[in-house]
């Protein structure tokens, strides 16, 4: 479980979330949406430990005595930017985070489409291939909590239904903060934000 307890955040004096009061489930899947400007993005950041609040606490059902590990073990990030290291090819990016051999990363590609991808570099790919590629690298150890920050941004409508499908799949606590309304899929709970508060 999640449990976010009195979360307000300031950038400079300007207030982007106000008391958030929220728990997540364990193995939930929610939606996090709301308006550009509604704090979507900082509430999820300060979730996934990322960030750390002005005022409030975020804690995981236990103590966590070293967070980076924590980290780098059981929460996987999928960015609006694909943050891939360029003179890496697809497959070698993902070799960098995981032990997993090269057969269950090709599997993992295959399903998200890209395993042509997989001996190219980012720069020779379309940003939407780049985008799965990135999702790969998130998911491939198969983290107990994934935090997704508008995953299916640069994807097509087919491609996005294929990525919520897979990540459906996964075995995991996962929150996706998404704008597009446009983005219908089953998930166990929708969370709206407006104004940096919980409607």
């Amino acid at each position: 479980m999640i449990h976010a307890k009195n979360i307000t955040h300031f950038y400079s004096k300007e207030k982007i979330l106000n008391d958030i009061n929220l728990e997540i489930n364990k193995d939930e899947f929610v939606i996090l949406t709301g308006e550009s400007g509604s704090g979507k993005t900082t509430l999820l950041s300060i979730l996934s430990t990322l960030l750390s609040p002005s005022v409030g606490e975020v804690s995981f059902g236990k103590q966590i005595k070293n967070l980076d590990n924590f980290r780098n073990q059981k929460i996987g990030f999928i960015f609006q930017f694909h943050y891939l290291i360029a003179h890496l090819s697809i497959l070698e990016n993902i070799k960098m985070v995981t032990k997993k051999s090269n057969f269950e990363i090709l599997d993992l590609l295959e399903k998200l489409g890209i395993k042509e991808c997989a001996s190219k570099y980012p720069h020779q790919i379309s940003g939407g291939q780049r985008q799965r590629g990135s999702i790969a690298r998130a998911i491939i150890n198969n983290p107990r909590y994934i935090f997704a920050d508008e995953p299916t941004g640069n994807l097509d409508s087919k491609n996005s239904h294929n990525i919520f499908e897979i990540l459906r799949e996964i075995n995991a606590t996962i929150i996706v903060a998404t704008h597009d309304k446009s983005v219908i899929f089953p998930s166990d709970r929708k969370i709206v934000l407006k104004d940096g508060a919980l409607c």
